[in-house]
């Protein structure tokens, strides 16, 4: 309101000032002025504001300010200057009243149509305040000189301001094409150095996937009992290197085209949870599934362990997106009770058989089998309990039945607001 304000006021002050820029052709106090120029841009350009409102303003202001003007200078008397600019009032009532009858606003796409209807709405606007100039003593002859010359002046203003208008909005259309096109090219970088990562992102993947099996085969040797080779330990140390020279090469072209800054390394539950379902959204999009994610963290808590979080909750998520077939919903929430933090995720997948219950934490036991047959390492659910153990917490599954599945961990607040140590 208050900046609707500002532009009446800012529209009927130019309005006035410049209607003392004027011709008076017909030796009477009838003028044409600047002044209605600058209305009726005014009227067509500040589409927020009422055109009646501007236009009972403008006419009011007008008036009073042409008596002012009379009484500072002594030109004319009060009652006598009142009945000389009254009539120039209803110009810009009438104007702006017949404006927003017609909707004038929407000619604006049609600058010939709208500089026509425009010297109209001027024309009748003047023979209005002439009707009135005579109807308050001031007696005026029609006649064809005079007629044409309204219709001249408006014409002339009608198509002067169309001319002006268009040519800003021209002006205003092409910075936001050049601001578009050049944001443009930007997410074309963007996106081309994005399509460059993707080949080392499936590399640093295929790298992954390959350590985690033989080091899943290491650990197995080990627990048998039997000879391991020394090559095998060094085999998965030199892939791992390969992957974390990928991970940063990747990680700083991104940061280069982003723009990011230094990350953060506490940060609230709730961003965190937030940062969790986004991530697994984009998961099941990937995957072709339509999955509903929906989430309840609003715990007013921030913590250093935000890796491990992020691990845990991203593993028990992602498990809830691959069981889910093709579609459903999971649900995530993080709640306090008592002295911990309680995160719940629930999905509405197959669910897990009671057969395998007491087998999903044990290493290396999966149901997952990639398209080629390939079995999962199944050692997601063994990591994630390894974590929460080492915050001091617990992780179970509350509940496994089709169409509901819910994972719970819970874990200390004392143990989150402590400062992770660096590592």
């Amino acid at each position: 309101m208050r900046e609707q304000l500002l532009i009446v006021a800012f529209l009927i002050l130019a309005t006035a000032f410049l209607g003392e820029m004027k011709v008076k052709p017909f030796d009477s106090s009838f003028r044409f002025s600047l002044g209605s120029a600058v209305f009726f841009f005014g009227l067509i350009s500040f589409a927020t504001v009422s055109p009646i409102f501007i236009g009972i303003c403008a006419g009011l202001f007008v008036a009073g300010f042409r008596v002012a003007l009379d009484m500072l200078t002594g030109q004319a008397t009060l009652s006598d200057s009142l009945l000389v600019h009254i009539p120039a009032a209803f110009y810009y009532i009438s104007f702006a009243l017949m404006a927003r009858i017609i909707n004038f606003r929407r000619f604006m796409e049609f600058p010939i149509r709208a500089g026509l209807l425009g010297a109209v709405l001027d024309f009748t606007s003047n023979a209005v305040e002439l009707f009135f100039r005579d109807f308050f003593g001031e007696p005026f002859t029609l006649t064809y000189q005079t007629i044409a010359m309204m219709l001249l002046f408006g014409i002339l203003r009608s198509f002067c301001v169309i001319g002006l208008y268009n040519i800003l909005m021209i002006r205003h259309l092409r910075a936001i094409g050049e601001a578009r096109q050049q944001e443009l090219e930007r997410l074309m970088m963007i996106n081309t150095g994005l399509y460059e990562e993707t080949f080392y992102l499936q590399k640093s993947i295929a790298y992954i996937e390959e350590i985690t099996r033989k080091s899943y085969d290491l650990y197995s040797l080990l627990v048998e009992g039997k000879k391991v080779e020394p090559h095998s330990a060094l085999y998965i140390a030199e892939h791992i290197h390969e992957v974390k020279k990928d991970v940063q090469r990747i990680f700083s072209g991104l940061s280069k085209l982003i723009g990011q800054e230094p990350l953060r390394r506490r940060l609230p539950i709730s961003e965190l949870c937030g940062m969790v379902m986004r991530a697994n959204q984009k998961y099941a999009e990937l995957l072709g599934k339509n999955i509903q994610f929906t989430q309840e963290c609003q715990v007013d808590l921030s913590t250093d362990h935000v890796y491990a979080l992020l691990s845990v909750l991203n593993n028990l998520v992602a498990n809830a997106v691959e069981a889910i077939p093709s579609s459903g919903s999971i649900h995530l929430q993080a709640k306090l009770e008592q002295s911990d933090l309680v995160f719940e995720v629930t999905d509405s997948g197959i669910g897990i058989t009671k057969e395998d219950v007491d087998w999903i934490f044990h290493p290396g036991f999966t149901t997952k089998y990639d398209p080629h047959g390939n079995p999962s390492t199944g050692i997601g659910l063994t990591h994630a309990r390894d974590i929460v153990q080492s915050l001091h917490g617990h992780i179970q599954l509350v509940s496994s039945k089709p169409g509901q599945t819910i994972f719970r961990l819970a874990i200390p607040t004392g143990q989150l607001l402590r400062k992770e140590e660096c590592k």
